[in-house]
């Protein structure tokens, strides 16, 4: 045992060090004072977040107008939260029972697909889990609701919309194709066939006119649509519209009590 006092091995501070001691702590605090102030002006201006950021999640589409969940449930399996909810059907009965008919690429597609934001808690663990990258997170962090109900969103508002040449589904799949030529991105867009059936079995259909120009080679092929911020508005008028459209959605939702 050594009988020489401790010394420590941190240098020992000066006079003047010693003096302004007291103070240093301080020291983030007043060089903030000298630099200019930055203000979010949200929401009349909004930042565009991250290129990683997890926001509303989006159901998206092939280029000839299916979709590209399956049905396979895996998404709610990895959601540790148990925020999603999907039920799967046979593509066979899309349209009364036609076998050609199809909703997505291969045998079955989500014909329920819910996911609950009260719950969701934006890990992403759900669009690692997905086979086919049905399922992606884009850049809208405007959720908030005046109502429990409206925070469950239902397939029709998750799915993507239909871009200028998609062809509205159910109809087959491109002729001479399986899923696996859907998945490895080689159907660009729809082809005169799928126009053909769907002309033949919806003539009123509005994607018709638009699908057969692309058919045609007079307009380029679809481009699926991304989600973006929602447009600049006055706090006040988003507030409004929010409430009446939460009063006047009536649609049967999954409540709390009948999660499995």
């Amino acid at each position: 045992m050594s009988d020489q006092p401790y010394e420590p091995l941190r240098p020992k501070k000066g006079p003047l060090g010693e003096l302004f001691a007291p103070v240093a702590g301080f020291g983030v605090t007043f060089s903030s004072l000298f630099k200019p102030t930055v203000t979010e002006e949200y929401p009349r201006k909004k930042t565009p977040p991250q290129t990683r950021y997890h926001g509303r999640h989006q159901l998206n589409r092939y280029a000839d107008g299916l979709e590209k969940c399956i049905g396979c449930e895996l998404c709610a399996w990895a959601c540790p939260a148990d925020a999603i909810y999907v039920e799967g059907a046979d593509n066979a009965a899309a349209v009364d029972g036609a076998p050609e008919a199809h909703m997505s690429p291969g045998e079955r597609y989500g014909r329920v697909y819910q996911i609950n934001y009260l719950r969701c808690i934006f890990c992403g663990l759900c669009i690692e889990a997905c086979p086919t990258r049905a399922l992606t997170m884009g850049s809208d962090y405007e959720l908030a609701g005046p109502s429990r109900a409206g925070m469950i969103y239902e397939k029709q508002d998750l799915l993507a919309p239909l871009a200028e040449g998609m062809l509205s589904a159910p109809h087959p799949m491109a002729e001479g194709t399986t899923d696996t030529e859907y998945y490895r991105g080689e159907v660009t867009a729809p082809t005169a066939e799928q126009v053909d059936w769907v002309r033949e079995h919806r003539p009123d259909d509005p994607t018709l006119d638009a699908a057969s120009a692309v058919v045609a080679g007079d307009a380029p092929p679809p481009v699926p649509d991304t989600h973006h911020l929602r447009p600049d508005q006055d706090r006040a008028e988003a507030t409004r519209a929010a409430a009446t459209q939460s009063n006047l959605d009536h649609r049967p939702v999954q409540t709390e009590e009948a999660r499995p």
